[in-house]
């Protein structure tokens, strides 16, 4: 059994939605899986886990939220090599540049991107929903 950690920041509730979905998706799929907020994640807890779904919102111009989960994630990018991860957010605005950077910053670590990232705008449609709930599966 996998062990699958949901890491995610939500502003308005919108990525906290899409968080839940891939928590489902990874328990539905028989992972043990758990949530946390950025805050409550860090490099000792990374070590613990077999892969990692992280999920943050586009903010200002299109870039991850910068008080709490930037800090975060900056934290464990060298420790992400070798290590299975997904991505995840909604925006309001642009056309994913965000995503398309972070996904980039995540290969140069040399971690392993084992599905598409999922991205929806505003709160997710059944449709988001699902693509999440896949994208947790993809992780057990």
């Amino acid at each position: 059994m996998s062990k699958v950690a949901v890491v995610y920041w939500s502003g308005t509730g919108n990525t906290e939605a899409m968080a839940n979905a891939v928590l489902k998706g990874a328990k539905d799929n028989g992972a043990e899986a758990e949530l946390f907020t950025a805050s409550d994640f860090d490099g000792n807890k990374l070590d613990t886990f077999d892969a990692v779904a992280f999920g943050c919102p586009s903010m200002g111009s299109e870039e991850l939220e910068d008080s709490e989960f930037e800090p975060m994630f900056s934290s464990l990018i060298d420790k992400l090599n070798g290590k299975k991860i997904v991505l995840f957010g909604s925006y309001g605005w642009g056309d994913g540049e965000w995503m398309r950077n972070w996904e980039d910053r995540c290969k140069e670590a040399g971690a392993v991107l084992v599905s598409d990232s999922v991205i929806c705008n505003d709160a997710p449609d059944d449709d988001a929903t699902a693509q999440c709930e896949t994208l947790g599966a993809s992780l057990s």
